[in-house]
């Protein structure tokens, strides 16, 4: 029986725990600045790394895939919804990223439940980073498998963790699976050491690039570049579009025989339908200025954006996590505090998450800035001096927020 109460206790509870999420609507395209309710904002709070998502050739693609494709695929890449733009992107993916094959889904929380889901079972052994996305903690349990995580970039423990539970039982098949960027910290996972355990022990690695596609290693080709490890030594990547590549959708590259395998059996796809061939036209064509001038001089705006904010933040004596990537997160604490935080910043026109658990640990509330190659050096003061003022917000100070200034 349906008794509202009951529901309405348990969003109280979320809501005096300071966990209540809030969500805002933009009236205006994704970017640097953005419209809310009709005032502007600078946004410090998106994933659109190198400024794709409103770029005009991007979306210039998408129109003209619409025109002659449609906007519906109508089915699942099995049935009938494959189009030939779906098709070329597959193949360009696997040629930029250096694998065999690469296989679209329709968002990157489905590519991680389908490859894993596909390539494990209840004999299987998945280890994990501990501070892995969720997608890929969920991918465990959807393949039965055995999880274990181990500690956050820790070799050490990976190696002890797979001691003591190999010692008593034998699986048929190891997975050790990691972010290539943590979301939420934006450090860089050890990917040639966990790479060197895997073949040490006969174990498969899975490295989920949504953060690192775009914006690390040659022209962009993520962190696994950057790391230098080849198809044989990182077998499975993942890569996401809905971050510096600025579309929607993701994919998995790595040797034929195991994408073909993911293929025929991984029921996130076979039971999906396809993304629309515009959103595929659109990624192409993103994946193409990553490899061109262009994308080179907007990795080079961004690297220089993060350098300057992390200076002038340190300057100001915050508690910023160690992180050369575009994710730059203030330690808080509290979740009064990262909210009150978030709400002076929003007072002064300035868009930033406040990330508070179960998305990171108990007490480790944190302010998630995330810097893009459009961000100028005026918007990155903009951002700082507010952060300056906001120390007495942080610390319960009921001051009043100062005014919106000019964006």
């Amino acid at each position: 029986m349906f008794e509202p109460a009951v529901w309405q206790s348990k969003l109280k509870a979320i809501e005096e725990a300071g966990l209540k999420r809030d969500t805002f609507t933009l009236d205006s395209p994704q970017g640097r600045q953005v419209s809310i309710a009709g005032e502007s904002f600078l946004n410090f709070a998106s994933n659109d790394y190198l400024g794709l998502a409103n770029h005009p050739q991007v979306a210039e693609a998408a129109r003209s895939a619409i025109t002659n494709f449609g906007v519906g695929s109508g089915a699942s890449h099995k049935v009938c919804g494959h189009s030939r733009e779906h098709d070329l992107l597959q193949a360009e993916l696997a040629e930029f990223t250096g694998r065999d094959k690469a296989l679209l889904f329709s968002t990157g929380y489905m590519a991680n439940l389908a490859v894993i889901s596909a390539l494990c079972s209840s004999k299987s052994l998945v280890l994990q980073d501990k501070l892995n996305h969720a997608s890929l903690l969920d991918g465990g349990k959807l393949a039965g498998a055995r999880s274990q995580r181990f500690l956050h970039a820790d070799i050490s423990s990976l190696n002890t963790t797979y001691a003591r539970l190999t010692a008593k039982t034998a699986f048929d098949q190891t997975l050790v699976v990691t972010d290539g960027v943590f979301s939420m910290d934006g450090d860089v996972a050890p990917l040639l050491e966990l790479s060197h355990f895997c073949d040490a022990n006969n174990a498969l690695l899975m490295v989920d690039d949504a953060h690192g596609l775009g914006v690390l290693g040659e022209s962009g080709r993520g962190s696994v570049d950057a790391a230098g490890l080849s198809q044989e030594a990182c077998p499975l990547y993942v890569g996401t579009f809905g971050k510096a590549v600025g579309t929607q959708g993701a994919f998995v590259a790595g040797p034929k025989v195991l994408i073909d395998y993911i293929e025929q059996v991984a029921r996130p796809l076979i039971y999906t339908t396809a993304m629309p061939p515009a959103l595929a036209a659109a990624s192409r064509r993103s994946i193409q200025l990553l490899a061109s001038d262009e994308g080179l001089l907007l990795r080079t705006r961004l690297f220089d954006n993060i350098a300057y904010f992390r200076s002038g933040c340190q300057d100001l004596g915050f508690n910023l996590l160690e992180s050369n990537t575009a994710i730059q997160c203030i330690l808080v604490g509290s979740n009064s505090a990262v909210m009150r935080l978030a709400a002076f910043l929003r007072s002064r026109r300035l868009v930033v998450g406040a990330i508070r658990p179960p998305t990171v640990p108990k007490g480790t509330a944190r302010l998630r800035v995330t810097l893009s190659a459009a961000h100028t050096t005026k918007d990155i003061d903009c951002l700082l001096a507010a952060l300056s003022d906001s120390i007495p917000v942080i610390d319960g100070d009921k001051a009043s927020p100062e005014e919106g200034v000019d964006v």
